[in-house]
């Protein structure tokens, strides 16, 4: 392993301070992936500034009836808190559905939003692959991509998005909240991860040496409603070959409100718009929800070996919507 600098940050203006603009240094916080990655070569950086112990432990409701989750909350308390569970139940059933219990209770909120995709030949250093090496090449197109992009993708790079956590949030607009050496900003979540197109390396829309302080979750009534279904290759934990958070508000047989993401199918988390578009306003049936899911999945461009995404997909859309719409209808 290489030799690195450790630092404990112990207010966010100092951690922020240390890290600077270097880019071979990194935050650390529950270090559940990070520290995996710089074991196998792949991260290396040259300074750790510790963030685990700052101030931003806590899971707060706003004024307006969201909520305001700290970047150092760990996933395990994030999923027990009760108000976590009673306004967005799907972000709840996302976090359990990530990891071990032995990793929730590590891994950070903040440090979930920017872990690194699983694709095998991004962890292999033997191997070429444009989100570590740019330009280098993507084997996978050709080479092992079952899990691999059907949406979104492009011929630089067609890994996927690793996060059950950020589909959740991606479904009820969460805005990511930040400081820079110049100050706090905020970015909301669709545009807190790039497209891949030709810059796969480059993830997400951060400003170079920015920490991520915070997640804040506007109201979302719809959200009381919701589910987080992942779908995985064994019932133990693993990462989702697909996966959708959906909220879904029915009244006289019509759906008034619809929120749709989905996870494990492009770089990123998917916010799944042209089926929300679909669903408002349309009858709740399951006709209904095969619609919407053809119209996002119309845009589908699936390799030779994970083309079975597809009917994943449509088949997840359909069956939690139904869940949903009966549940409504008790």
């Amino acid at each position: 392993m290489r030799e690195f600098d450790y630092q404990r940050a112990h207010d966010v203006t100092g951690a922020v301070a240390l890290l600077g603009t270097d880019p071979d240094a990194r935050y650390l916080g529950g270090g559940t992936n990070l520290v995996d990655l710089m074991k196998t070569g792949v991260e290396r950086p040259a300074r750790l500034v510790d963030v685990r112990e700052l101030p931003l432990d806590q899971i707060e409701t706003t004024p307006e009836g969201g909520l305001r989750i700290g970047a150092t909350v760990t996933n395990g308390d994030l999923a027990a808190h009760p108000e976590v569970r009673r306004r967005y139940p799907a972000l709840a059933q996302a976090v359990l559905a990530g990891a071990s219990g032995q990793l929730r209770n590590m891994a950070t909120v903040g440090g979930n939003l920017v872990q690194r995709t699983r694709c095998g030949y991004f962890t292999d250093v033997t191997q070429p692959c444009n989100k570590r090496i740019p330009g280098s090449g993507c084997p996978a197109i050709e080479g092992e991509h079952r899990n691999h992009a059907i949406l979104g993708a492009s011929d630089h790079c067609v890994a996927v998005h690793p996060s059950d956590m950020a589909v959740a949030l991606t479904a009820f607009d969460a805005v990511v909240r930040f400081e820079t050496a110049d100050g706090p900003g905020q970015l909301p979540l669709a545009g807190f991860y790039l497209p891949v197109g030709d810059t796969p390396h480059r993830e997400t829309a951060l400003p170079p040496g920015a920490l991520i302080t915070g997640v804040t979750l506007p109201p979302a009534p719809v959200a009381a409603r919701s589910r987080y279904r992942k779908v995985r290759e064994r019932a133990s934990y693993a990462f989702a070959i697909g996966s959708l958070a959906a909220a879904l508000d029915v009244r006289d047989g019509v759906v008034r409100d619809a929120r749709l993401a989905l996870g494990a199918v492009a770089s990123r988390p998917w916010r799944a718009a042209a089926a929300e578009r679909v669903l408002t306003g349309a009858p709740a049936t399951a006709e209904t929800y095969a619609a919407a899911a053809d119209a996002e999945l119309a845009a589908a461009r699936p390799l030779p070996h994970n083309g079975y995404k597809v009917d994943l997909v449509r088949n997840l859309v359909v069956a939690v919507l139904t869940e949903l719409a009966e549940e409504s209808a008790r």
